[in-house]
């Protein structure tokens, strides 16, 4: 099959209308005038586009610096967007007021990655997750406190710990409330943005099974952010990979870690411990030269070019688009890569093995 030109948001599977429609999202910052003048333009966001199904978990992964916190801001419109376009519920929210905004809050909520700074001090547990309730007009008062009383047990507190505040609770306690919060007024959306980063090795396991199970019983679609691939195998459906603005790969989970294509994808996944240790030893790491380029001044051509392992001179002048690769005429492929090193057919150099290779299959598990 011949891929196209078009985008993964144009394309979303027919089974059902997108929860979430992001296509071509840019978002750029004036930075700040620096001694002897200069300034300029921060290119957090260079044209993002992704699809969200109901009920689906759409992993964002990529460096520190790559723009994935910025997309999620932009959806929830914390941050207001340059250019491009964000539909929820087949609803364009790019450019609504607030007061028009305000009704379509209570479809989408996000758990930040502080668990701290993120609560209201000043608020108890239970006031802070009741919150919602009282400024949508929901319930009030003991109906409320009803409802709030059940999600604590949902979120696996216990229901006195309603009247205590932030500073009495732990980490892992405080990122339950973060989740509670984000739920009770049961959204169709919830953006996870680099949830458990803060905590302790020892309790993110049981906050991302506290999210899976409550995302299975509630039904709701999320956008989980984060850097820890091993969290993103263990709880999406399908994985996006941002690098410097732009996502290079998109990919169904199993598709992604069983075949990645994009050079970038690889050398991510080459960092990932194995849980057999005879697995890890036979391993090849790919180490990237240098850091991720400045969003002020991306790379021309390929913006990955300048740490690339196979790159060739066309990456240097010519910008790959998001393209969808293999599969056939009777079964396309839903895998998507920004690289002119894959071709249509999804072969692509496989650096895991020698940067000379090409391979349909990425051994990134043995």
């Amino acid at each position: 099959m011949t891929a196209g030109t078009s985008d993964p948001a144009t394309e979303a599977p027919a089974r059902t209308e997108p929860v979430l429609e992001v296509t071509d999202l840019k978002k750029y910052f004036h930075a700040s005038q620096g001694l002897g003048g200069g300034g300029g333009l921060v290119y957090a966001v260079d044209g993002v586009s992704l699809t969200i199904g109901k009920g689906e978990v759409v992993g964002l992964v990529g460096e520190s610096g790559s723009g994935k916190s910025t997309v999620g801001r932009c959806i929830m419109r914390l941050l207001e967007p340059t250019d491009g376009q964000v539909r929820l519920n087949g609803v364009d929210v790019t450019r609504l007021s607030r007061r028009q905004m305000r009704p379509l809050r209570r479809e989408m909520h996000m758990v930040f990655q502080d668990p701290y700074s993120s609560l209201n001090p000043r608020m108890t547990a239970g006031q802070i997750v009741a919150e919602p309730l009282r400024l949508h007009g929901v319930a009030r008062g003991s109906e409320a406190e009803d409802q709030v009383a059940d999600l604590f047990e949902k979120v696996g507190l216990r229901s006195e710990m309603r009247f205590r505040y932030p500073h009495e609770m732990s980490g892992g306690q405080r990122q339950r409330i973060g989740l509670a919060r984000a739920l009770v007024l049961r959204p169709s959306l919830v953006i996870a943005d680099e949830p458990v980063s803060a905590l302790d090795v020892s309790v993110q396991a049981s906050i991302i099974n506290l999210l899976m199970d409550l995302q299975q019983d509630m039904g709701f679609s999320c956008l989980f952010i984060t850097h820890a691939l091993s969290a993103v195998e263990f709880i999406s459906d399908r994985v996006a990979v941002m690098y410097l603005g732009k996502i290079v790969e998109l990919a169904s989970r199993a598709e992604l870690f069983a075949s990645p294509k994009h050079p970038y994808t690889q050398a991510l996944l080459s960092a990932v411990l194995a849980p057999d240790p005879r697995v890890q030893r036979e391993r090849h790491r790919v180490l990237l030269p240098g850091d991720i380029p400045s969003p002020l001044a991306p790379p021309s051509g390929c913006n990955f070019h300048t740490r690339c392992p196979v790159v060739e001179p066309r990456n240097k002048v010519e910008e790959p688009i998001l393209r969808r690769v293999g599969g056939s005429a009777h079964h396309p492929s839903e895998h998507w890569v920004s690289c002119h090193l894959v071709d249509d057919d999804g072969r692509a150099p496989d650096i895991l093995r020698g940067s000379g290779q090409h391979s349909e299959e990425g051994h990134v598990h043995d």
